[in-house]
């Protein structure tokens, strides 16, 4: 069973993913292949195959990617009771969830034992970063049983690595009123557009006669880019936003049969949980490009039909917006931060985004309710032109790096304040 499904993978990721003709040659199946013949079917080693398969796609350097345990068991929805960020040669932690023992701005300096400057090396791979603040290194510590930590009080002591339940995943859409003049709007992904609709309807006389607008999307999750279409009129100047005009390139969609297969039956299922009459008429139009363009390969979609829907006319809003970013924020994240960037109101403050969309409209192939292979269908065609955004992200107007400082004080929201302190003063 498991070889059957991994040979499939692999014919998908050769086929089927839109970074195939990119990236061919890059992997290295027979490895993995050698190491899943070792497995027991009988001893249910699905979660040493998910693991097996996960590091077979490391091989392609691509972070919107990913092979997923669905089954009942959930042995892999386990973490070690809190989350860590890299500065210099320490592993900072910046939150806690059920570890009780440790506290956000303790230091880790060794796991198992293992200096962390000898870890960077050591998962060079699995990191795939450059710069110390953009590595994920959540995965990494569940592979070590023990961790040696530094408290603020330069009290040393080591701890047996944890086992908890990871936290579900707690999205957040608020708008509040932080002074007299200023909003703060909080957006953790673009994944319920009914949700995100509801609170700018709500709220549309605050987002029109107040002068100060930031919007913090360092944690963004991603979702559907057609999700934020309805707050982007209040974020520029002149009287229509033309989305089109954005564009620096070209998106190319690999339209497979097993792609528009699968890409149709997710939009259908997003088509479902709709009520917005505008969206379900968009998601309608994309369904019936993709099943004319089914079987072709890399085809530029003719979304004709839909230009009217790119044209934005602008709404009043407020005159000076801050949007915070980091690496947390992408997908979806990526693009609204890259579109926001256009507009002469906005400043990007804080980190580069994550960076995802160089390929990107995940399919969703699934096996015996228990195994999902995640995997984008588009590529943009500015990779071709080495202007990717894999490994970079967009990158801020004003760049806030990242430091331990931040654990316990919100440095960009302060820089935010300044800046606009700035503005004001300079406007007098």
């Amino acid at each position: 069973m498991y070889l059957t499904i991994f040979d499939e993978v692999v014919r998908i990721l050769h086929n089927d993913y839109s970074g195939c003709v990119d990236k061919e040659g890059w992997d290295n199946p027979s490895f993995f292949r050698d190491q899943i013949k070792k497995l027991n079917v009988e001893e249910n080693s699905d979660i040493t195959f998910v693991q097996i398969v996960q590091d077979y796609l490391l091989d392609f350097k691509d972070l919107h990617m990913s092979f997923k345990y669905t089954g009942e068991n959930k042995n892999t929805h386990y973490d070690v009771g809190f989350t860590v960020r890299r500065y210099n040669d320490l592993l900072y932690i910046v939150a806690t969830g059920k570890e009780n023992r440790v506290k956000p701005g303790d230091a880790i300096t060794a796991l198992d034992g293992i200096a962390i400057t000898d870890l960077v090396g050591i998962h060079k791979r699995r990191l795939m970063e450059k710069e110390a603040e953009r590595e994920n290194w959540n995965d990494i510590l569940s592979m070590y049983n023990s961790a040696s930590i530094t408290d603020e009080a330069g009290n040393r002591f080591d701890i047996d690595l944890g086992k908890y339940e990871k936290e579900p995943f707690q999205p957040e859409y608020s708008l509040e009123e932080i002074t007299e003049d200023t909003l703060l709007l909080k957006l953790t992904d673009f994944m319920n557009h009914d949700a995100l609709l509801k609170l700018i309807s709500d709220n549309e006389f605050l987002l029109a006669n107040r002068k100060n607008l930031i919007i913090d999307v360092r944690v963004n999750k991603g979702g559907s880019d057609l999700a934020y279409f309805e707050l982007l009129p209040y974020l520029f100047d002149g009287e229509v936003i033309d989305l089109k005009s954005f564009d620096d390139g070209v998106m190319l969609t690999n339209c497979t049969n097993r792609n528009v297969e699968l890409r149709t039956k997710f939009l259908k299922n997003a088509f479902s949980t709709l009520e917005d009459a505008a969206t379900r008429n968009q998601i309608n139009m994309m369904i019936n490009t993709l099943e004319e363009n089914k079987g072709k390969g890399f085809v530029e979609l003719d979304f004709s039909d839909m230009e009217e829907s790119l044209l934005l006319k602008t709404k009043p809003g407020p005159e000076n917006i801050i949007l915070l970013t980091d690496v947390y924020c992408g997908s979806s994240g990526d693009s609204f931060v890259e579109i926001c960037k256009n507009s002469t109101k906005v400043i990007l403050m804080g980190r580069p985004t994550l960076g995802l969309n160089d390929y990107s409209n995940l399919a969703v192939m699934g096996w015996d309710n228990k195994f999902e292979l995640w995997y984008p269908t588009t590529k943009l065609s500015k990779v071709d032109e080495g202007k990717g955004m894999s490994g970079v992200g967009i990158q801020p107007n004003i760049y806030i790096p990242w430091s331990p400082d931040h654990i316990k004080q919100d440095i960009d929201l302060q820089k935010a304040f300044e800046h606009l302190q700035y503005l004001r003063e300079y406007s007098c």
